[in-house]
């Protein structure tokens, strides 16, 4: 029973210590880095706020040099492919995130994702493809991560890139260290 305590206790605090990472280091465990957020291609911006929700226009997939991903997936791409596309507009996202609020610890959930796949006509793994975007949002933000999600096929997008996936996310206030909040009152 004593030698086993000793190991108990380690696994404790290594789980404590894993629960207890934020988005940024959870990144950082993936060996993620965020890529810089590109500029729209037409007239709009990449994200809007009102109130604590937060808007993330579409944006598409790019390989490891910030080229487009491109193709339909069932001809061009396969379905693994298709989820390393959309993990890499899930990266994309996260920038886009991080841009906006500073510290990803101001998400307080993703809420709806519309992940939308570039697909020939008798294609129906879409929900597969977005997997790809979905499973790495709840690797890095944990419960906070998981969404209501529609993943559709789609007969062409901007570009010809493989997948867009645009989203909502509910965010917290600004984050006042507990010296300042006294302060504040």
């Amino acid at each position: 029973m004593k030698k086993t305590l000793p190991s108990c206790l380690f696994f404790l605090l290594f789980a404590l210590q894993t629960v207890a990472q934020t988005p940024e280091e959870k990144l950082k465990a993936l060996n993620i880095e965020l890529p810089a957020v590109k500029a729209p291609i037409a007239n709009y911006v990449p994200a809007v706020r009102t109130g604590n929700l937060l808007f993330l226009s579409g944006t598409g997939p790019s390989d490891a040099n910030g080229n487009p991903i491109t193709g339909k997936v069932g001809r061009d791409l396969t379905v693994e492919e298709g989820q390393k596309a959309a993990r890499s507009v899930a990266i994309a996202q996260i920038a886009v995130l991080k841009k906006q609020l500073g510290e990803l610890s101001r998400v307080k959930r993703i809420v709806k994702v519309l992940g939308m796949v570039q697909c020939i006509d008798t294609f129906t793994e879409q929900p597969k493809v977005i997997n790809g975007f979905s499973d790495l949002m709840v690797e890095v933000f944990g419960e906070k991560g998981k969404h209501a999600r529609s993943a559709v096929g789609m007969s062409s997008l901007p570009r010809n890139i493989a997948v867009e996936v645009e989203l909502i996310v509910e965010v917290e206030d600004e984050i006042i260290p507990a010296k300042n909040k006294k302060k504040s009152k």
